[in-house]
């Protein structure tokens, strides 16, 4: 069982109800109930021997740390089926402190917002540089090194675009995508004029001029998705960095934001579990979301403009297919044959 899933179950009792969402009770549930056979079993079946086996099945919530290697390796699929062979950058939009107590009172609203503006700002600055299409995909982070509230987004950006006029596909600068400076001020004025506009939310008395957004090169093709991947996708805190429990201590590791050092931080085991609580999302809300050649409507619209686009971009560059496998796992009687699923069985 996950290190802070066992943390759950023994102090879960201690948390106070007051500060507990509706948000953050079903991921309780769901995590307390993953692989406990509460859920059902999975039937598996040996191809060679003929073994059968079972096993619980898991939660699959987005929070829970024993689902996380299932959502990267099927975030990784969706992906690599959209890929493209160029060159790939990854943009980061934080916002300053003074606007993130909105993401614990108003989680909802600000991360809406942020999406709405960073894929405006970004769909601006493609057309502007280079006319033509392409696409972007963005993911929500909640949380800085010490697992405090720190919202931010990540962007997936290709260099590369198809020009539709000319019909032709561009690779792109492999080096430089957009001024991080003139990307930071459109963001942070197009986010406060959102907010002052928005019902529910309203600015603070001051806020900093100079906000940070980070644009580098992160690679190339398949290689910078596996790395991406394992980036955006991995959890609030890998149970590997939680180095001791003691007398209702909770000590984790992280790397100092400053220094780049690694470093420790202490809490007593309910602080430990609300802090780590408090990054669950608002039911419904979608953390990765794709836009232009990369939206999921490209698939599902036979006739679009974007998928015909990403059809004509892909068969200009050798991009190979998507395989996909079965479900398998190795038989554990026999050691030699593959076993399949056949079937699922659910409590009554």
């Amino acid at each position: 069982m996950s290190t802070f899933l066992s943390l759950l179950n023994h102090h879960g009792a201690e948390l106070e109800p007051k500060r507990l969402n509706p948000d953050i009770s079903r991921a309780i549930m769901a995590m307390s109930r993953c692989r406990t056979g509460a859920l059902g079993h999975v039937q598996w079946g040996c191809q060679g021997c003929h073994h059968d086996d079972r096993t619980p099945l898991s939660c699959g919530h987005r929070h829970c740390p024993q689902c996380q290697h299932t959502n990267t390796m099927q975030w990784l699929a969706r992906q690599e089926a959209k890929l493209l062979p160029t060159h790939y950058f990854m943009i980061t939009f934080t916002v300053p402190a003074e606007l993130r107590k909105m993401a614990i009172t108003h989680a909802r609203c600000l991360y809406s917002l942020m999406f709405s503006v960073a894929a405006s700002v970004l769909k601006d600055f493609a057309q502007r540089k280079h006319g033509g299409d392409s696409g972007f995909t963005l993911v929500l982070h909640t949380h800085n090194r010490r697992r405090d509230i720190h919202p931010h987004l990540h962007a997936i950006v290709p260099a590369g675009f198809y020009h539709p006029r000319r019909k032709q596909w561009h690779n792109g600068n492999k080096q430089f995508l957009y001024s991080h400076r003139a990307l930071a001020s459109v963001w942070r004025a197009r986010l406060l004029t959102a907010i002052h506009a928005h019902p529910l939310l309203s600015l603070p008395p001051s806020i900093p001029q100079t906000w940070v957004v980070d644009c580098r090169a992160v690679g190339r093709g398949l290689s910078a998705l596996k790395y991406l991947s394992r980036y955006l996708y991995r959890g609030v805190l890998p149970d590997k960095d939680i180095i001791d429990i003691s007398d209702h201590q909770v000590t984790f590791r992280y790397t100092d934001s400053q220094t780049l050092q690694s470093a420790t931080r202490s809490l007593p085991a309910r602080q430990f579990l609300m802090l780590i609580l408090q990054h669950v999302l608002p039911k419904g809300l979608q953390r990765v979301r794709d836009y232009g050649l990369l939206h999921g409507s490209a698939k599902r619209k036979r006739y679009s403009i974007q998928l015909m686009l990403l059809q004509m971009a892909r068969l200009m560059l050798p991009v190979p297919p998507p395989l996909n496998k079965p479900v398998t796992r190795r038989c554990p009687h026999c050691g030699e044959h593959l076993m399949v699923c056949v079937g699922v069985s659910r409590p009554r």
